[in-house]
């Protein structure tokens, strides 16, 4: 049996997909499904129970899991209750790490991109605490996943106990199927798609940064399927361990994004560009790009696809069609 957290969401979602397809029908998620839909994400998908984050304590008590796939999180980066972020991402991370720890259940869980803030310390997917601590996330989402990840870390370097496999991964800019419940927090893509397809003029930010274009701000787009090809090698290799970026190595500019989109609709590009509000220009970040080294040291070679096949397949097979879910 397998425990998805965070299984209704976006890449849970995804993962309990490849799972079902994989033959596996012993999973089990723990989600909010809430009212906004977030149900239809798991509507085609075989599942033993759906279990609320309030119950999981007792549901865990003397139960027997292959792994458990920790996703859930308060993922907003413009979250803002301290309180409830740290009680979501850090201290239920923390419980489940025990128990997987008392009960030799590999674990493998989201950390984020986001703990690298602005990227000034770079894109170096560095497990050591000293280089861990350097890192200044630059909102209480990405700081929740610093705290978890510094935590491990710790316990790792004072020989204390793990998970018999203690795997993060670092996500950068996932897009793709079943992130449209994610409001303002889905990619631009899947915010814009309507637009691009109705012949809208869709806008992108004018760059404020010399040397950069308009709509050449860049970004670690990775295709939700490469995520997921990643999390379930991880599944069938539990002898690696780690803490990895999760990207495809590569940035590429919102402008590529859109222009991708156009080209899998075959239809011309209108898009202008407009000036970012003020109180984010200072913050704003103009450049993302993994380091996937250490996931490839560790053996993983399952390839990572291109902007541009990604945008078609995701405009082929979910956006462009009546029915949008995996």
């Amino acid at each position: 049996m397998l425990l998805v957290t965070g299984g209704a969401g976006f890449i849970g979602s995804n993962v309990v997909a490849a799972l079902n397809e994989a033959g596996r029908s012993d999973v089990v998620v723990c989600d909010f499904l809430g009212s906004d839909g977030k149900w239809r994400n798991l509507a085609k998908r075989q599942l033993v129970d759906i279990v609320p984050p309030a119950e999981l304590r007792g549901w865990l008590d003397g139960r027997k899991l292959d792994a458990v796939i920790h996703l859930g999180a308060i993922s907003e980066t413009t979250a803002t209750d301290g309180d409830l972020v740290i009680e979501t991402n850090f201290r239920f991370s923390m419980r489940l790490l025990d128990w997987c720890t008392a009960n030799a259940v590999p674990l493998i869980y989201a950390s984020s991109a986001a703990t690298y803030g602005d990227g000034a310390e770079g894109f170096d997917d560095d497990a050591s605490v000293a280089a861990l601590k350097k890192l200044r996330p630059m909102n209480l989402y990405g700081w929740s996943k610093s705290l978890f990840d510094i935590a491990v870390a710790e316990r790792l370097a004072r020989g204390g106990k793990l998970p018999p496999q203690c795997a993060g991964l670092k996500f950068f800019n996932v897009f793709g199927p079943n992130e449209y419940h994610k409001g303002s927090m889905m990619s631009v893509l899947a915010r814009r798609f309507d637009d691009v397809k109705a012949g809208r003029v869709v806008q992108l930010f004018k760059s404020h940064r010399e040397g950069i274009a308009d709509g050449d701000q860049r970004r670690d787009f990775i295709y939700v399927d490469d995520v997921v090809r990643v999390i379930m090698w991880l599944v069938a290799t539990p002898e690696v361990s780690g803490l990895f970026n999760v990207g495809t190595g590569t940035a590429r500019s919102f402008k590529d994004l859109m222009l991708a989109a156009y080209a899998a609709l075959g239809s011309k590009p209108n898009i202008e560009y407009i000036d970012m509000a003020e109180q984010i220009r200072g913050s704003y970040q103009y450049f993302t790009q993994s380091k996937v080294d250490r996931l490839l040291g560790a053996g993983y070679n399952g390839g990572f696809t291109t902007l541009e096949d990604s945008v078609k397949a995701y405009v082929g097979d979910y956006l462009d069609r009546p029915d949008r879910f995996r």
